[in-house]
């Protein structure tokens, strides 16, 4: 319900528009915003812009104002790792990360949040590591005033499954590198693959423990693998060998070693040729030579998700052929850009 009244008994309604002030020379601008609900030291001021009546909009007890439900809405959207940002202002509210971690939403949740209508919550992409008080989403109702009814129905729908907008921190690691290839093991070239995937580990606050050389044996590999779990690692990669060609054997010393659940093959270019697998539940990561010259590959998809605890299987590397396609941009931006989303 709208109505003009005056300023004296507007105290705890709702201005419908903007009340401008100006100040010659100096600023000329809202003094109260739409959606304002007035205080009463706000009579004076209003006073002195000349609003010895006002109109307002005096809700219903069926109806919420836009802050109010921002505040309900975001309460039941937010989950471990990340806060509200902000009191609403023009009836948002800000969402960010409350620790360094891997964004996770809720997509299937989201969407029935959003299916609503008049109300909404726009957020960062899933799976991409975020810094703290990185913003990762916002929420609010759409309309100045909306029915309670539906806001409690977001409510409802936000709750009914895993927290919508959460930032799972990241383990640190400590890891065992496998570098295969009879190319380095006698010396005929430099390893290159450990300085950058020591670079992408220390990125995350995990460590190299251990480094492992061996040569295109897959019994000399699998004894690699064994000998990074016995030093208790919590991580294994594997780098070369994961091709098609005959001394590609680092697959089978994987699966010598003891590996269950190898998932071999991702959706992902560059890295079409990676593996993830478990030997008692230490994960393995396989890392074809695509990780040595591309500096973005579905290694730096996996990586946070492993640090997180998440298991990844086939579903988890299906899921990234939407988005799985680097466009190799000259200068590399990534996670800002579509890679893997």
């Amino acid at each position: 319900m709208s109505k003009t009244i005056p300023v004296e008994k507007a105290v705890g309604m709702i201005l419908p528009h903007d009340i401008t002030e100006i100040v010659q020379g100096n600023f000329k601008g809202p003094a109260f915003k739409k959606g304002h609900i007035i205080q009463k030291q706000d009579i004076e001021h209003l006073k002195r812009l000349g609003k010895d009546h006002i109109y307002v909009i005096a809700p219903r007890p069926d109806q919420i104002h836009e802050d109010e439900a921002a505040k309900i809405m975001a309460e039941a959207l937010i989950g471990p790792g990340a806060r509200a940002a902000n009191e609403p202002q023009e009836g948002k509210i800000t969402i960010i990360a409350d620790c360094d971690g891997l964004l996770k939403i809720n997509k299937d949740v989201l969407f029935r949040f959003n299916m609503l209508g008049e109300v909404m919550c726009s957020t960062l992409h899933t799976n991409i590591p975020v810094k703290q008080d990185d913003i990762i989403a916002g929420t609010r109702l759409i309309p100045l005033l909306g029915n309670r009814s539906l806001v409690d129905e977001a409510v409802r729908i936000a709750q009914s499954g895993e927290p919508v907008i959460q930032v799972k921190t990241l383990q640190r690691m400590k890891t065992g590198l496998v570098i295969t290839g009879n190319e380095v093991f006698y010396g005929r070239i430099e390893d290159r693959f450990e300085a950058v995937l020591r670079n992408k580990l220390n990125y995350y606050g995990s460590k190299i423990q251990t480094v492992k050389f061996t040569p295109d044996d897959p019994d000399r590999i699998a004894e690699a693998i064994v000998s990074c779990l016995s030093e208790r690692t919590d991580l294994i990669v594997t780098s070369g060998g994961m091709s098609v060609d005959p001394d590609d054997v680092t697959r089978e010393g994987i699966r010598r070693a003891g590996a269950k659940d190898i998932v071999y093959g991702t959706p992902v270019l560059p890295g079409a040729m990676f593996l993830c697998a478990q030997i008692e539940h230490v994960p393995i990561l396989g890392l074809p030579a695509c990780g040595m010259f591309h500096k973005t590959t579905v290694f730096d998809l996996i990586l946070p998700r492993i640090l997180s605890g998440e298991t990844i299987g086939r579903k988890e590397f299906a899921e990234l052929g939407h988005g799985g396609l680097c466009r190799g941009c000259k200068s590399c931006r990534y996670p800002i850009c579509n890679f893997g989303k």
